[in-house]
């Protein structure tokens, strides 16, 4: 590995076809407190995290609402606002928060309104970039959470539209009302149940985001392949699974998310990571 930690090593990819990121992001839940609930335990040092992504070429963050709830939109501001040329914010609508770790869907069209104007309001932007229904609200129709989504992007505050946590017949129920140029799945080298969702992200061109990107559990125990390549190529094992991911497939967007400086550091340079077709070969082959 090399000893300059840039992400744009991680190639780049064109959300929608045009917006371009370089691949390896940053997710901002971690930047709040326990339970994704108010503020980190050491603000500081999430706000030092928030202030070294751009010096370490990270130009795409991905944030929620929720996140805190308000928490991580608020930081972001605050330490990147005025945004460099080329950053894109990913923010995230549609789940409430009642507590520290309690989520619940919420879709209704007046709901998720409330929901983008507050984040416009607090990234001070006048158009959010990306902006992802964070679940689909089984209690609302699913072409009305559509629709509002569309009513969004025609009004010019948002750019591009995503989903989260879906099913390939939700996304093509979806697309027949607005176009979606990004998926965000859970998915790492332990849990690889939405496979068929990112082989159809790959065939239409849209990116995947894989959430908890770094699950390595018990691949990783000593003597395992992960372990052993890890060893190999003097990485950490979740620097190797980043590296898989990144290889995986060309839509893969992985955003690794942390409130310390160093674990920042630490993923950002598995963008220089290169794994040969034997590791990957081994990599795939693996189960948790």
């Amino acid at each position: 590995m090399t000893q300059t930690i840039n992400a744009a090593q991680s190639g780049t990819f064109k959300i929608g076809g045009e917006l371009e990121v370089v691949r390896l992001g940053f997710g901002a839940m971690r930047v709040t407190g326990k339970g994704i609930w108010g503020e980190s335990e050491d603000p500081q040092e999430a706000r030092r995290v928030l202030a070294r992504l751009p010096e370490l070429g990270i130009n795409f963050v991905d944030t929620a609402d929720s996140y805190g709830p308000g928490t991580s939109e608020e930081l972001i501001r605050e330490v990147l606002h005025p945004y460099p040329k080329g950053f894109v914010i990913a923010t995230k609508g549609g789940l409430t928060r009642t507590g520290p770790d309690q989520w619940h869907p919420v879709g209704r069209p007046e709901y998720l309104r409330q929901q983008l104007e507050l984040s416009l309001r607090r990234l001070k932007v006048e158009c959010i970039d990306l902006w992802q229904l964070h679940r689909i609200d089984p209690q609302v129709p699913a072409d009305e959470q559509f629709g509002a989504m569309k009513e969004f992007q025609q009004e010019g505050k948002v750019r591009f539209l995503g989903l989260s946590e879906v099913k390939v017949p939700e996304i093509e129920a979806a697309r027949q009302v607005v176009e979606i140029t990004t998926v965000q799945n859970l998915y790492n080298l332990t849990n690889r149940q939405s496979e068929d969702v990112l082989n159809y992200c790959e065939q239409h061109g849209i990116g995947f985001i894989p959430w908890f990107p770094l699950a390595t559990g018990e691949l990783a125990r000593e003597g395992s392949a992960l372990d052993r390549i890890a060893k190999k190529l003097g990485a950490a094992p979740a620097q190797v699974a980043l590296a898989w991911l990144l290889r995986r497939s060309p839509v893969m967007l992985p955003i690794p998310g942390t409130g310390k400086v160093r674990h920042l550091e630490e993923n950002t340079a598995a963008a220089s990571l290169s794994l040969g077709d034997e590791d990957f070969t081994a990599l795939n082959e693996l189960t948790a």
